[in-house]
């Protein structure tokens, strides 16, 4: 079995902590290990490094190298550009199946928590046999505690057969972020699951599942496939990836596949996608709040403070996420930090790039 970790992303939704050269799965937001770290060190039972590959950009190669020094240099791919999921995971079966002809492959963020990592790898294995014994595409489904609309969902259908404990169900649609109403209703049904974007299958079954539907992206990945281990790899892979679509492995296959299934999750997952989700996952005080630094909080409640170099001092607020660097200083109401991405794009467009990269 091979782990594909997805290690890429713009550092955007964790500004002004994560920059480009320094993205959330890079830092240690919640512990004393980068996320990343803990990432690899969670499957390690079950996956070794040498058996881990991470797919990034070159942006953020040499830092992972120095992050995980247990992961042979080899085995850290470099995208020449970003193109969405579907590429990037085609790439990986690939050298896949250039090294050991085929094998099951877990696909997996860089940067999600989890806090039973027992639960997850014994939901692994799990998927790892449905994925062989079925020669299906599996997929791990998180039960929706609140209509949450930052997430697809996916529909469970009918049980086929419990392995290892865990029931294996039929996947009866993959549905796209919805608004808010549909995602009440999703929570009523009471058969839906968010989309935590981990997968596992056979590498050959992904790879058959790019070909029928998305026929040029496969002749592309036979193209670079045919001259790894080759002086000519690094530039057919930059001309060819360069050509390839962006697109996502869920709209680009999950969602026209004929046999997707669904191993539900249950080991205290969240993909900490923002300053808010950060909050939530934290130990806090009696108060509420959940600080990082010095800070002193007086008649001041359900708050996030993170200011590892200054004493912050704050007096009669709630609900507020405060995020203090060398450079920058973050104040928002706690529940509009999405809004913090809009604060990157107004940078952007003013051209202030010392406060992004």
């Amino acid at each position: 079995m091979y782990a594909v970790i997805m290690a890429g992303g713009k550092g955007s939704r964790f500004w002004p902590r994560s920059r480009r050269h320094k993205p959330k799965h890079l830092l240690d937001i919640t512990g004393k290990q980068t996320i990343i770290q803990e990432t690899v060190k969670r499957i390690a039972p079950l996956i070794p490094p040498d058996r881990t590959l991470i797919i990034t950009g070159a942006d953020h190669a040499e830092e992972l190298r120095r992050q995980l020094p247990d992961i042979p240099p080899d085995n850290i791919l470099v995208e020449p550009v970003g193109r969405n999921t579907a590429p990037c995971i085609g790439l990986a079966a690939i050298h896949i199946r250039r090294r050991v002809g085929d094998a099951v492959m877990a696909v997996l963020p860089s940067d999600h928590l989890i806090s039973d990592g027992n639960a997850f790898l014994d939901t692994l294995a799990a998927a790892a046999e449905a994925a062989e014994r079925h020669d299906a595409l599996v997929t791990l489904g998180i039960r929706p505690t609140v209509p949450e609309t930052g997430y697809g969902y996916l529909e469970r259908g009918n049980p086929v057969e419990s392995i290892g404990g865990k029931l294996l169900y039929d996947v009866w649609s993959i549905r796209e972020k919805p608004p808010l109403e549909k995602a009440r209703l999703f929570l009523e049904q009471g058969n839906f699951y968010w989309n935590s974007g981990m997968f596992v299958w056979k590498a050959s079954t992904i790879l058959r599942a790019i070909a029928t539907h998305l026929p040029d992206l496969h002749r592309g990945l036979l193209k670079i496939e045919g001259v790894l281990g080759t002086q000519h790899y690094e530039t057919v892979l930059k001309e060819i990836y360069g050509e390839a679509p962006s697109i996502s492995i869920d709209y680009g296959v999950m969602e026209k596949a004929d046999k997707v299934l669904l191993i539900p999750g249950d080991f205290g997952w969240s993909d900490v996608g923002s300053w808010d989700a950060l909050w939530e996952v934290s130990d806090k005080d009696d108060s509420g709040n959940a600080c990082c630094g010095q800070v002193i909080a007086v008649e001041t409640g359900d708050s996030l403070v993170y200011s590892p170099g200054k004493l912050v001092a704050l007096v009669g607020v709630q609900d507020l996420i405060v995020v203090e660097t060398e450079d920058a200083l973050l104040i928002c109401r706690r529940g509009e930090s999405q809004k913090v991405k809009e604060v990157v794009d107004i940078l952007e467009e003013r051209k202030m790039k010392s406060y992004l990269e």
